[in-house]
């Protein structure tokens, strides 16, 4: 396969994957910022601190790629069980009718509709479809897992980073400075895949990530003084 296939499939799934991503490193920031503060809180000791967030991202990152996955494969189930159920009903009228009188068609307009169609299966189960909707294009769950996989992990070696190059206390200060600005670009990211208000996602993101910490912090406190000697 040439280079240029391999970049354009590449873009392709990223593209149908976004939300997956952003989702994936929302998380892994997060969960991740709140388990490397609260261990940080109560040791100096790098060795300790890169352990436990180390650990706890690729417990995470893995989690979160089989929940991705076994989400993806319900979903796509569900959609494949919907259209059995469909066809199985293409051949009513009454069901068409009842459907196109919801969809806001007079009762003579519905009748009439799923007369002139009764004796055709296909044009039924045509139109019951477009009375659903235009079907979305169905997502692969192995590769939205491989996507979360990836998201989460290195979302998630942002606060972990800075303890690897500085000591403790200062690896402090610039890991919650990186997370913040992380989770600041997150929520632009998510305002713009929702459609929302760009400054208030913001400001749920970051704040989500700063409850995340201050969780982290105080049960990591409050475990050191109840057994600490």
């Amino acid at each position: 396969m040439k280079l240029g296939l391999i970049l354009q499939r590449l873009r392709n799934s990223f593209a149908n994957s976004v939300g997956t991503i952003v989702f994936g490193m929302e998380d892994g920031t997060v969960s991740i910022f709140g388990l490397i503060f609260g261990v940080a809180a109560t040791t100096a000791n790098t060795k300790t601190v890169l352990i436990a967030g180390a650990s706890g991202a690729v417990a995470a990152a893995v989690s979160m790629m089989a929940g991705a996955y076994l989400d993806i494969e319900t979903t796509r189930d569900k959609a494949n069980a919907a259209n059995l159920s469909l066809d199985s009903a293409s051949g009513s009228a009454m069901s068409l009718a009842g459907r196109l009188a919801k969809a806001g068609l007079t009762s003579d307009q519905s009748e009439a509709l799923a007369v002139a169609v009764q004796n055709s299966p296909t044009a039924v189960a045509g139109l019951l479809r477009a009375l659903r909707g235009a079907p979305e294009t169905p997502l692969d769950p192995l590769e939205q897992a491989l996507w979360m996989l990836l998201a989460d992990f290195l979302a998630a070696a942002v606060p972990i980073l800075p303890f690897v190059f500085v000591p403790v206390p200062q690896a402090r200060v610039v890991s919650g400075v990186v997370t913040l600005a992380l989770l600041i670009g997150l929520g632009v990211g998510r305002a713009q895949i929702a459609k929302r208000d760009t400054l208030r996602t913001i400001v749920e993101t970051v704040s989500i990530g700063i409850a995340a910490a201050i969780a982290g912090v105080a049960i990591s406190l409050f475990i050191d003084r109840l057994f600490g000697h």
